[in-house]
């Protein structure tokens, strides 16, 4: 089983969380398909799903929502993410000039109603604000968070994409300590190990969520990169009988700093696997091989 990462009292998270973005693309957005994919996650132990409200066009978390309407003790058994505050210019919102970022007390109240009405519960397990607003008034944004917190309608805050200087402007004026802030990791997208982001996250105990692990399949593919870390990703499968995918996972699992990566796969098969990554241990020079592979250079 996956083991879970107590953040605070009110909120724990999965080892893996299971993304949702890519729900609506599979031709079979049925209760029942849907269920099987939560029930896939749950038996392994993954019980944190991250949503958005924007994903699919607004309508991810609506599908998502309808297999737990249909099987309401499933609740109970899991952690409800999403996030808001980018507002896409969508035949949904036909009054939007722009796609522009919202973290106005209006805006993500409106969005944390929906989500709620969407995935048919009182409370999200975790908010986060989408991506750094430079529009952003801090204290109202912070005042709009705490409020969500002490509402009951949000256990916990975090970000998303925010580099140091954002997220502690916003931490600056917040009675509540955010807990996550979800970037870009992969063995193709690494420079949160040496820019001191991830460093900047230990320091202000956040938790690191990496989205995109798997840097969008490119991983698998002909680039330059791909190419040098494809004959350890061989190897390394060889020796512990799994896909590339699970190696890719577990070296960001590998780190101290116990990034949480989030996989999203339509695939059944697939989702009943992705356990496996949490049973590979990489030890220190192995992940340097791997790291020094993608960078196409040993370290300085």
């Amino acid at each position: 089983m996956i083991d879970s990462i107590n953040l605070s009292k009110d909120l724990k998270l999965s080892q893996l969380v299971y993304g949702v973005w890519r729900l609506g693309d599979d031709s079979d957005s049925s209760a029942a398909n849907v269920t099987a994919k939560i029930d896939a996650c749950l038996a392994q132990g993954i019980t944190s799903f991250d949503h958005a409200d924007i994903y699919g066009d607004y309508e991810c978390e609506a599908i998502f929502g309808k297999a737990l309407a249909a099987n309401p003790q499933l609740r109970d058994q899991m952690q409800l993410i999403s996030k808001c505050n980018i507002a896409l210019t969508s035949d949904k919102f036909p009054n939007r000039r722009v796609k522009h970022y919202n973290t106005s007390d209006e805006y993500i109240n409106s969005s944390v109603e929906q989500s709620l009405k969407n995935l048919h519960t009182d409370h999200l397990d975790l908010l986060m604000i989408h991506r750094p607003d430079p529009f952003m008034d801090a204290a109202q944004t912070a005042a709009t968070l705490d409020a969500l917190i002490d509402s009951g309608k949000v256990k916990g805050i975090g970000v998303s994409n925010f580099i140091p200087s954002d997220w502690r402007l916003l931490q600056k004026h917040m009675k509540h300590q955010l807990q996550v802030n979800q970037i870009e990791i992969s063995l193709l997208q690494s420079q949160c190990f040496s820019d001191g982001t991830l460093s900047d996250l230990q320091i202000d105990d956040i938790q690191p969520m990496a989205w995109s692990p798997l840097a969008g399949g490119e991983i698998f593919s002909n680039s330059a990169a791909a190419t040098r870390i494809q004959p350890l990703f061989k190897a390394l499968c060889e020796r512990f009988g799994c896909s590339a995918d699970h190696i890719a996972i577990a070296w960001l699992l590998a780190h101290p700093a116990k990034i949480l990566p989030v996989l999203g796969t339509n695939n059944l098969d697939r989702i009943k696997a992705l356990s496996k990554a949490c049973e590979i241990k990489l030890d220190r020079e192995t992940w340097y091989e791997l790291y020094s592979a993608a960078q196409g250079c040993e370290v300085p």
